[in-house]
């Protein structure tokens, strides 16, 4: 069957409409939804294999995490409206397998999900900001706006200006710009606080930051994130494989929640640090069994 013509799909891991769940079971029913829920699947475990999968498979691996079978096909086949997803047909069953777009955008997602949390070099003081605005009125292109350049790391320092301390984002930034189609009417310059405080002295800066960007709000998502990973004890092959996508489910908000921000920019003894290498660390312990058990499901079917 051929591939169907590409729709232009959110980033693996961006913002989405759906709330994202907590890791605890009784809430995460009915919060997540089943067509991010299969995205993390098709990330962690269909993307690195290259092969096609048996609608049984993925059916069986939502339902450890509480998605019903018809709420898992509507996310197969909303999958392949969107142009993540083809099928092939064999007798009455059916494969599912990645469009090139679908590789894509779990590529482009895998990649800023795993490699988020790791140390940012120290800051040099300097500062990107975008001047950009979109009339009241226009809904759609406000809310592309702004979660675009959050997704970015761009925090809104005040309605039209938007900041970021990390000046090499220029690029993604003009990107975002002539997506919104507000690029000619929109500035970017890169500059410093007109502060002239102690040699080392980042007060007014982190006062910036801390009216950029909601620190307080992300600080308790991860310390959410941390006790709720700590709760999770997988007993066996199937509590593993759960466990793996609840974790990379509820890690990969993180990306858009937090702006990456440099240490020099962030709160003493940031919570973020603690919750990165949790991720890292329970990630890395459950892979190989949580494989297993997808190779031995996919074989199985």
């Amino acid at each position: 069957m051929p591939e169907p013509a590409p729709v232009v799909p959110k980033a693996y891991g961006s913002p989405e409409p759906e709330p994202e769940p907590e890791l605890d079971r009784r809430r995460e029913i009915g919060a997540a939804s089943a067509r991010s829920l299969l995205l993390t699947v098709l990330g962690e475990f269909v993307l690195p294999a290259g092969r096609p999968v048996w609608s049984s498979t993925f059916l069986r691996a939502l339902a450890l995490v509480g998605v019903e079978e018809k709420a898992g096909r509507q996310a197969l086949a909303r999958g392949a409206a969107d142009g993540w997803l083809a099928s092939d047909r064999h007798g009455r069953r059916r494969t599912w397998r990645l469009t090139s777009a679908g590789r894509r955008l779990l590529s482009q997602g895998t990649e800023r999900i795993y490699g988020f949390g790791a140390p940012v070099a120290a800051w040099d003081g300097r500062w990107l900001v975008v001047l950009a605005s979109v009339p009241e009125a226009d809904r759609r292109l406000r809310h592309l706006l702004r979660t675009r350049l959050a997704w970015n790391g761009f925090g809104n320092l005040s309605p039209g200006v938007w900041v970021s301390p990390h000046p090499e984002r220029q690029t993604q930034a003009r990107e975002v710009l002539d997506q919104a189609g507000v690029a000619e009417t929109s500035t970017i310059f890169v500059g410093e606080l007109g502060f002239e405080g102690a040699p080392g002295d980042t007060t007014e800066a982190r006062r910036v930051a801390g009216r950029a960007w909601a620190l307080a709000e992300v600080e308790l998502a991860y310390e959410t994130f941390l006790t709720e990973v700590r709760r999770l004890r997988p007993v066996g092959p199937e509590a593993t494989l759960a466990a793996q996508i609840r974790l990379v489910q509820e890690w990969r908000r993180f990306p858009f929640l937090d702006p990456g921000l440099p240490p020099e920019l962030l709160p003493p003894g940031w919570s973020g640090t603690r919750a990165a290498a949790l991720f890292h660390d329970r990630h890395a312990a459950w892979k190989p069994v949580a494989d297993d058990r997808w190779r031995e499901m996919a074989e199985e079917a």
